[in-house]
This record gives C-alpha cells, structure tokens and sequence, in this order.
C-alpha cells in the first residue's frame, strides 16, 4: 500500500506536470472517479494546468489554474492511491498500461492514473474549502510533526502503539511497513501502551519517525533495504538484520505485524 514516502514520490511526479497546459483527459475508467464524472473532470482540466502539488499524509492534492497562480475558488484534483494506485509522467506514444484509468495529455506528455484495485481514486473538489473539508479530521503530516505534538496525540488516550501509529486521525501518512519499521528502529515493541511510553521512549520514537521518513521520502518509497527490518519482513524465515534473532509476527488491529523479541521486548 502507497504510503507516505510513496506519495512524496507521486508528489514529484505531478510536479512534472505543473504548469503544462492540459490538451485532453481520457478517462478510461470511470470507476476511479470520485464524486465527478468523466465530463466534468474534462471541463474543469482541459484548457488549464496544474500548479504546485502539495501532499498531506497519503492524499496528493494537485491545484488547477486558469492563469499565472492557482486562485481559492478554483478546483483541485485530490489523488488517494487506495492499495495500489500510482502516478506515472511518460511519453504520449509509450504503450498504454491496461490498469491506467485516467490519462491526462499535456503536449507530447502524459500523466496516468494507474491502479489495479480501484480502492481509493481520484476526487475533483471545486476550491480550497472544499480541500480543507476533505481533509477535516485527519492529523498532521507525519513528516512535520514536531516531538512535542506527537506526544500530545498519541497521549489522549491510552492504546498499542502500533495502532496508534497507524491511525489517520493521530498522524497522516504512517502505514504498516514504516510503522513496523520506525517501532523496530527505536527498539520499542508494537503493543506498548501509548501512556506507558517514558520520556525516553518517546523522544526515541519520534527521532526514528523523523529519520525513516526523511531517507524513505528521498527514495520514494518505503526501501527494503538490508540494513532494515523492511528487508527481511517478507522472509520466510527472517531474522533481525540487527541481532540475528528470528523475526516474529501477529496481527496488531487486523494488521500483519512483524518485530524482534530481543531488540523489542515487552
């Protein structure tokens, strides 16, 4: 599932497509589509461009503008990537994928809309309230917040903490791999108590947040690289890559979870 890294590099992708005025959008699957319909998609982007996209958590919002800077009372297209969506900036005459859903045409360019699963999609909303309304009720994005207003939201009730990580409404953008990864860095186990958490606790936690994210975003994605949990997670017979000690793994609100009983003991 896209997470926040992944998004980051969705971000970069649609801000390859900014400022290029839009010939044609193709819509090929309505089913994507929330909210809007394929005409009014086409009306509100052909003729215009994108500005600046902006991402909050796992929510991309791409400004559209008529002129020179994109205006409040003028529409956004919101990308959700569900389980499997992805943008793609490519040339026009590259052989379409049979999962591209929407395809928006700027010059010799394309951006698609790729998902196999149609789980989340694409919303057009008609201004910046509308964005704001959107987003109501979903936390800062995990990647701004500071160490002092993660202890805040994470201490307004007690709950694992794995499922506090993973929860929207506390921060934006944190999914099952960096949560596993993030616990697993700061050695603390996923079914800690969110009050239980000591000061040190917590001042690990959100050092290790902050640093998997900032080395995740400048890939793109969440690595699997050999140094990290994230490598070994899908081994059957993994191991620590820190210590050496075999990988355990339950479900954590209805989330497969995966830790070292050593480096992360109850």
């Amino acid at each position: 599932m896209p997470e926040l890294p992944d998004v980051e590099g969705f971000r970069r992708v649609l801000r390859r497509a900014a400022g290029r005025t839009i010939d044609r959008v193709d819509v090929t699957d309505p089913g994507v589509l929330r909210g809007a319909d394929p005409a009014e998609l086409r009306h509100a982007l052909v003729g215009a461009a994108f500005a600046a996209p902006r991402r909050h958590g796992k929510w991309l919002v791409g400004p559209v503008r008529a002129e020179r800077r994109h205006r409040a009372d003028e529409p956004s297209v919101v990308f959700h990537f569900g389980m499997t969506g992805s943008l793609i900036w490519t040339s026009g005459d590259t052989e379409r994928h049979r999962h591209d859903r929407v395809v928006v045409a700027a010059g010799s360019r394309e951006l698609r809309y790729r998902d196999l699963r149609k789980l989340q999609g694409i919303r057009l909303l008609p201004d910046d309230d509308g964005v704001t309304q959107l987003l109501h009720g979903i936390g800062p994005d995990a990647a701004g917040v500071d160490g002092a207003e993660l202890d805040e939201r994470l201490g307004r009730r007690s709950r694992r903490l794995k499922s506090a990580l993973t929860d929207q409404g506390v921060v934006a953008g944190i999914g099952n791999l960096l949560a596993d990864e993030i616990l697993w860095q700061a050695r603390i186990h996923p079914s800690r108590e969110t009050l239980d958490l000591t000061a040190t606790d917590r001042r690990r936690l959100h050092d290790r947040l902050q640093g998997v994210l900032r080395r995740s975003m400048r890939v793109g994605r969440v690595p699997g690289w050999p140094s990290w949990l994230t490598g070994h997670r899908d081994d059957p017979d993994g191991v620590c890559p820190r210590c050496g000690t075999r990988l355990r793994r339950t479900r954590i609100g209805g989330r497969t979870t995966v830790w070292c009983p050593r480096c992360q003991p109850t």
